[in-house]
């Protein structure tokens, strides 16, 4: 019950770290989204992996964007998307569809004591799909801290705005 309960706040957080219009508060809220991930895996029996995931995920990742925002400045971008609304919602219920259809065996059979295997055996045979969860999470704070340092290109009709 408690792994639902936290999925849903998770969800609820991404949502509203997508919604929100200031970038300061968009960090804030994959912060929390980040914070909940470690915890249900450390629910799930991945301490290791939940303690890289608090650390990097909600930590460092968290103050880099602060750091990013600061430097480049907190006003929206207005950006139009290449993929329509619709299709973007139907790749994202197949997403989650196949998330739910790779994570939810592993729930089912939770009978592994971590403790009793050694390390090397834990994030790389039984914990992968979180080492992968993981590595997609650092990825893309790279990425996005990335983004916000680029420069912007402004259009010709704008420059003499400045």
């Amino acid at each position: 019950m408690w792994h639902i309960l936290i999925v849903i706040c998770m969800v609820i957080c991404a949502i509203q770290a997508i919604r929100v219009h200031r970038l300061l508060f968009s960090a804030l809220w994959l912060a929390g989204c980040s914070a909940l991930v470690a915890l249900l895996m450390y629910l799930i029996g991945a301490p290791e992996i939940a303690v890289i995931e608090l650390s990097v995920g909600a930590g460092l990742v968290t103050v880099l964007f602060v750091f990013a925002i600061n430097i480049s400045g907190d006003e929206a971008i207005a950006v139009h998307s290449l993929i329509p609304k619709p299709l973007a919602w139907v790749l994202l219920g197949a997403a989650m569809l196949l998330l739910g259809w790779m994570v939810l065996p592993g729930f089912l059979s939770m009978n592994g004591n971590p403790a009793e295997d050694g390390l090397a055996i834990v994030l790389w045979q039984d914990r992968n799909l979180d080492l992968m969860l993981q590595v997609v999470l650092i990825f893309a704070g790279v990425l996005g801290v990335i983004g916000l340092l680029a420069d912007r290109k402004i259009p010709a009709s704008q420059e003499h705005l400045l």
